[in-house]
């Protein structure tokens, strides 16, 4: 049979080795979770070179639009005696119907971003929390 005096200081060491694990975890999750907004820092410079992209596109694509309105002026002149009013409407028709395409793609786009990461963040504060983390 145990001595009681063993079986007394066993059981008072146990609170105290939950009571570090649980630290322990909670320093670990806090880790993870800094580990993650570094990550998500990274991402958001990438963002910031992806729009350094997106504004020279927007240059190749002002001057891609001008090459084609440019050919637009040359078709309506080279139809101009003969059926300049169908060339023009029809003309105007693809490029509007190309801008509207283009525009609901983008609005598209623009609603369907989510916050980088922010579910798994919250989610890790969630956990820091519940193992008493600080």
């Amino acid at each position: 049979m145990e001595n009681p005096q063993n079986l007394k200081a066993s059981q008072a060491q146990l609170p105290g080795i939950f009571d570090s694990l649980k630290r322990l975890l909670g320093t670990l999750a806090a880790i993870a979770q800094t580990r993650i907004e570094l990550l998500g820092t990274e991402v958001e410079e990438q963002v910031v070179r992806l729009v350094s992209m997106l504004l020279w596109t927007i240059i190749a694509l002002f001057c891609g639009f001008t090459a084609a309105i440019l050919i637009a002026i040359v078709v309506l002149i080279t139809f101009w005696d003969t059926n300049r009013m169908l060339a023009a409407v029809l003309l105007v028709a693809g490029y509007a119907t190309l801008g509207f395409l283009a525009w609901l793609r983008v609005r598209s786009l623009a609603r369907a971003r989510p916050r980088l990461f922010q579910a798994t963040l919250e989610e890790l504060a969630k956990d820091r929390d519940r193992l008493g983390g600080t």
